[in-house]
């Protein structure tokens, strides 16, 4: 039976396929089960940070899991310690604690509980200090939890009741934003660069005056770089990208990463201030198999490859010369290329594609249109709502990789119109 069939037989259809099935990676290429190559610039949307089964990967899978897979965390974890000491001295740069998962969406959920927890230690449940405010065109994760936090309304529909204590507000609003945050607030949560949204970056201003609320509220300012953090950017921290060069300095009190986190060993965590990790005390939360020896030894080998590597000075040099050929372009399809470091997201022009018939009889969104076309020319894209095609390469993507993804995506833009 085939790949197709087995999986339409067996597998929960909770998931909108592509109809292919790759049988092995290498660097930035996948092969599917017909031996053709694909360029791949989705990595697992953003999980492979360095491509598809680095040797570092492969010798820390190999060597720890010679050692010790998994023990309880019951137990001291030394791997687990060695990795939070590095989110906590190089990526973050700041003192505080580390709580370790499976996922994005786990590690979300983490943070909702922590503001909660603090909330409700420090005012006692009487002041209702409970709600957690997000923004629109977010994406938090598929749990109950990530869904009532997540601002898309597709994402809620048939769940309810839904779990309660959330207020959306449109992103980048300054002025809706002060008028949400009262006593009752307990965090303003939201991703610094949205991705499944439409890669949206959050403006300078918006995350100061996010600071300044939270401040002056005694909330929590609580960041998502579950897609935008761990060098995704450039910088181990999205935020400090979107920042950089501004004179304005924001410092969250927690943050949750995962994807790249672990270059596609299953893991996620977060990370909270000194202030407020307290809340979350023995018997608050936990994970069976958050931060086993394996998955803790894997993503702090591959961290370390990034940061000694020179990975993230790649980051950026890359994301400059895909922006200036781009401009160069000067597509009529491409309404504008927005995004920073390898996040990037391509703003399709839906009304230039809705001239050519193909389009208009697909009954395809414009972004899944030029996925589909991209992937029938043998590369790998991702949509990020509607409009917008992402590229996601790996960090350490070398020229002639994104020169061949450049003359690709050009030639596949050139017959659409």
């Amino acid at each position: 039976m085939t790949t197709a069939g087995l999986t339409e037989q067996f597998v929960l259809g909770n998931y909108g396929r592509f109809p292919i099935s790759f049988t092995h990676g290498e660097g930035s290429y996948l092969w599917d089960e017909d031996g053709r190559r694909y360029l791949d610039f989705v990595t697992g949307i953003a999980v492979c940070a360095l491509g598809h089964c680095p040797e570092v990967m492969k010798n820390a899978l190999t060597e720890q899991g010679g050692k010790l897979i998994h023990v309880s965390n019951l137990y001291q974890i030394r791997e687990q310690a060695e990795l939070a000491q590095f989110v906590v001295e190089k990526m973050m740069e700041r003192p505080g604690k580390v709580f370790f998962c499976n996922s994005g969406a786990e590690a979300n959920d983490g943070l909702i509980k922590l503001a909660r927890k603090r909330a409700f230690d420090k005012y006692g449940a009487k002041a209702g200090k409970n709600v957690i405010i997000t923004c629109k065109q977010s994406f938090h994760g598929r749990t109950l939890g990530g869904i009532a936090a997540t601002a898309q309304e597709k994402v809620k529909i048939g769940f309810d009741p839904l779990l309660p204590g959330f207020l959306h507000v449109p992103f980048n609003d300054i002025e809706t934003l002060k008028e949400a945050v009262n006593e009752h607030t307990a965090a303003i949560l939201f991703e610094p660069l949205q991705g499944e949204g439409g890669i949206n970056p959050a403006t300078p201003e918006f995350m100061a005056a996010a600071a300044e609320l939270c401040q002056s509220h005694d909330a929590l300012l609580m960041f998502d770089e579950v897609q935008c953090g761990s060098g995704r950017t450039g910088d181990w921290c999205g935020w400090r990208t979107l920042l950089e060069g501004t004179g304005i300095e924001v410092e969250p009190d927690a943050v949750s990463w995962a994807k790249g986190f672990g270059g596609g060993f299953p893991i996620g965590s977060f990370w909270a201030s000194d202030d407020c990790a307290g809340a979350l005390g023995p018997g608050t939360h936990g994970s069976t198999f958050g931060g086993t020896p394996l998955g803790s030894a894997v993503s702090l080998a591959l961290l370390k490859a990034i940061d000694e590597g020179g990975v993230l000075e790649n980051v950026k040099r890359q994301e400059k010369r895909i922006k200036d050929a781009v401009a160069a372009w000067g597509h009529p399809l491409i309404d504008s290329l927005r995004g920073a470091g390898l996040m990037l997201g391509f703003v399709v022009d839906g009304e230039v594609l809705r001239k050519q018939a193909d389009f208009v009889e697909s009954g395809k969104t414009p972004s899944l249109y030029v996925v589909n076309a991209a992937m029938e020319a043998g590369m790998l894209t991702v949509p990020a709502g509607e409009n917008v095609v992402r590229w996601l390469p790996r960090l350490d993507v070398p020229d002639e990789e994104v020169d061949e993804a450049l003359g690709l995506f050009k030639k596949v833009l050139d017959s659409l119109i």
